[in-house]
């Protein structure tokens, strides 16, 4: 089964932990609802989508309202820490997180100890955490978009706020800072980079990169990347190989943003609602690859 460990950004949510329901519009865990909107209920609702139309179990979750004080990521690493050694996840993908060193360690740890280590994926708060702690190695898939690429590509930043400005500079392509990412030790076995193009890499370099149809209107759109990465934990969980998750999710989630035809007033769940179609013309289709460069 896959697990999500992320947060709501609401102070009075509690602390859940439990399968995930689809409601109507409505998300819910041990019987407490959250809507579909961006961050960790986005990524949660493609990660649904993508498990259902794959005839897979629904996920796991482990939630916890934060605003970003961290009080409720404290609370839930704290859970985790506690209950995460006698789990049977297959695949953990940790979201939304205030990051905290120590507590990342103590995570490692538990997770070190599980009889059966699953795939590890982070994106978010959770991936500056794995950064910063100096544990990115161990992660399967980090998902940044190119502002959290920066922050990996710099081996002297101890946090996002101090990326020096000559990384982020234009000029630094997306290659180049992946390439510094893997050089200094501070990116998962695989990445995909979230943006206008779409990259996966390992520490050998580029292995694709997924950039068609181009559908500029997306950018703008709260919660697209939270959606990719939902997207390819679903996949990977449903025992699909890393890097070929990768490519196909992004590909999917491109699709399905064109096929909502996005204008200003889009929202992340009109995109969700598409990620069957695009998963049915992705994974069926003889042309899945027409507009991926760089892969066998």
């Amino acid at each position: 089964m896959l697990a999500v460990v992320g947060t709501i950004p609401d102070k009075n949510f509690p602390l859940v932990a439990g399968e995930v329901v689809v409601q109507n519009d409505e998300l819910k865990v041990q019987g407490h609802s959250f809507g579909i909107n961006r961050g960790t209920p986005a990524l949660i609702a493609a990660v649904c989508k993508t498990l259902d139309f794959l005839k897979n179990p629904l996920p796991f979750a482990y939630l916890v309202g934060d605003t970003g004080l961290g009080d409720g990521s404290r609370r839930l690493y704290k859970f985790l820490a506690d209950h995460i050694r006698t789990a049977q996840f297959t695949t953990m993908a940790f979201h939304y997180l205030q990051p905290d060193v120590d507590w990342c360690n103590r995570i490692m740890f538990a997770i070190e100890e599980i009889a059966s280590r699953p795939v590890l994926i982070a994106d978010a708060g959770s991936m500056y955490m794995a950064k910063m702690s100096g544990n990115a190695p161990l992660f399967d898939l980090f998902t940044p978009d190119a502002g959290e690429l920066a922050f990996l590509a710099d081996e002297d930043a101890p946090h996002p706020f101090y990326t020096r400005g000559f990384i982020l500079h234009e000029e630094n392509l997306a290659p180049d800072l992946i390439k510094r990412a893997y050089t200094h030790e501070n990116a998962s076995r695989y990445i995909l980079v979230k943006g206008e193009r779409d990259y996966i890499a390992d520490k050998d370099g580029i292995i694709a990169v997924v950039d068609s149809p181009n559908e500029p209107a997306l950018e703008p759109i709260g919660g697209t990347g939270d959606a990719l990465t939902g997207i390819v934990s679903a996949l990977i969980e449903s025992g699909m190989e890393t890097s070929k998750a990768a490519v196909i999710a992004a590909r999917v989630n491109i699709l399905a943003g064109n096929y909502t035809m996005p204008t200003p007033a889009t929202q992340i769940s009109d995109i969700i609602e598409n990620i069957p179609r695009a998963l049915d013309f992705v994974l069926n289709s003889a042309e899945r690859f027409d507009t991926v460069k760089n892969i066998e």
